[in-house]
């Protein structure tokens, strides 16, 4: 089994030539420019990784990875049209850069030559791949609706926003490896549970990106902690001081969040931290990373194969940016 730094090189290096024909330049130009800003590329790499825990990787793998890349950042410009994010990866995004027409466009046609690549799959799975491509994008479409639901709603339950980061995040981890396994000739059984490793460890890693969000440290993380504090994000952590804290806390904190102080971010953590809301991020989160890691112990092959994929698990759970 390769490291996630080996299959991420290979693939950067496969993906990083032309996705989309010269003209009209005005609708593929601006693909080209989103795909350019690079990124971490995890999802195609546990494809790779999801087919190498069973087998050599096999060429119907690179085009399942490249669906899967493609259909992820398809996802990231529409995002950011409905979060009318002005900057993606501390550059404009698509529709900054060159309109939201364009980028609704842009955006549409990469789903398109997503579906392109799947195509190309010589396996006799390929119906399956397809089935299970196309049952994850409907989920991202339906996490991504109940985060703009949750925008609106005044209370938000533990279990409903767990579920929705479930449909918005931790379903395409958990693909890609399952993609990934079937190519490898991975038994159902084994499927299913590497599926489970992926779902799990997605929201993992969404509890630390909250809390990193919150209690990282800047110089680490890379950006200004508490962002999600100043744009009254409903976070794991909000959630569960909403639910879990004083009647006092519970009324500062939603005065805080109508009021915008300058001090917000520093009056919002202190009633975190007194309603003992960091220390139980840091349970959820070894919570979910230790059903991960029992899902991913089930699987029946050589130990030894999923160390690429345990190192991985850590790196996401516990890194500081």
């Amino acid at each position: 089994m390769q490291s996630f730094e080996a299959l991420s090189k290979e693939f950067t290096q496969k993906f990083s030539s032309r996705h989309f024909p010269e003209q009209p330049a005005s609708l593929y130009d601006p693909n080209e420019y989103f795909l350019s800003l690079g990124g971490k590329r995890v999802r195609p790499i546990l494809c790779l990784m999801g087919n190498e825990l069973f087998d050599e990787i096999v060429p119907d793998a690179w085009h399942v990875a490249t669906a899967i890349e493609l259909f992820h950042n398809f996802t990231l410009i529409h995002d950011d049209i409905m979060d009318k994010a002005p900057l993606r990866r501390n550059m404009p995004t698509v529709h900054e850069k060159y309109g939201e027409s364009t980028a609704l466009l842009a955006g549409d046609v990469m789903l398109v030559v997503a579906y392109d690549h799947l195509n190309k799959v010589k396996s006799e799975h390929q119906r399956k791949i397809v089935s299970l491509f196309n049952k994850t994008a409907k989920e991202v479409c339906e996490g991504q609706q109940l985060d703009m639901d949750f925008e609106k709603q005044e209370v938000v339950h533990l279990d409903e926003y767990i579920r929705m980061i479930e449909l918005k995040t931790s379903v395409l981890l958990a693909a890609s490896l399952q993609l990934g396994a079937i190519l490898g000739g991975a038994s159902r059984g084994n499927q299913d549970d590497l599926y489970a490793f992926g779902r799990e460890l997605g929201i993992a890693f969404q509890v630390q990106d909250d809390y990193l969000d919150a209690f990282g440290d800047p110089a680490k993380f890379g950006k200004q902690v508490g962002g999600d504090i100043m744009s009254n994000k409903k976070t794991f952590l909000v959630i569960k001081a909403l639910e879990s804290c004083t009647p006092v806390q519970i009324k500062e904190l939603k005065r805080l969040m109508q009021e915008n102080p300058a001090d917000k971010v520093d009056r919002v953590l202190q009633i975190f931290r007194d309603g003992g809301v960091d220390k139980w991020a840091f349970d959820l989160k070894e919570k979910y990373i230790t059903s991960a890691f029992q899902h991913l112990d089930n699987i029946t092959i050589i130990s030894g194969r999923k160390d690429p994929l345990i190192q991985l698990a850590h790196f996401l759970v516990q890194r500081e940016y």
